[in-house]
This record gives structure tokens, C-alpha cells and sequence, in this order.
């Protein structure tokens, strides 16, 4: 952790407390802080959409779905 000195707007850090359902200020500036790294990084996802940065196949690594390219076993009890 960094000790600092902030020079904060004491009614916004009241609300921000209040939303946040922190009990100290510390507790609301770090909550904060996290939420807007994680907005920021939700926001810079949507730059990679439609990319095509990522190559591979989904059904293949899901386990639960077979490729549709794939063989498929031959059932039993079928001739």
C-alpha cells in the first residue's frame, strides 16, 4: 500500500462511502479505483471485436461440443 495526501471533495467522498457500502474513505477511493480499471479494461475489449486477433476453434476446445467438422462415432446398434 502508498500513504498519500489527496485534497478530495468531502461530499463526493461521503457519497462514494454511502454507494460503495464501505465503512472508510480509504475503502471508497480503492473501490473506486478498482471499478474504473475495470470499466477501462470492459471498454478496450470492444477495440478486438471483429479483429480477428484470435484464431482457433471454440468447438474444438469446448468439451461439451464436438466440431460439426469433426467425425462423428458411428452409434451402436446401426449397420
Amino acid at each position: 500500500m502508498k500513504r498519500t495526501n489527496l485534497v478530495l471533495d468531502e461530499e463526493k467522498l461521503k457519497e462514494a462511502t454511502r454507494v460503495l457500502g464501505v465503512k472508510t474513505y480509504s475503502a471508497a477511493v480503492n473501490t473506486a479505483l478498482e471499478e474504473v480499471i475495470r470499466l477501462k479494461k470492459i471498454r478496450d475489449l470492444a477495440r478486438f471485436r471483429g479483429s480477428r486477433i484470435w484464431r482457433g476453434n471454440l468447438s474444438e476446445m469446448r468439451e461439451d461440443k464436438p466440431s460439426p467438422h469433426s467425425a462423428r462415432p458411428a452409434k451402436a446398434g446401426r449397420a
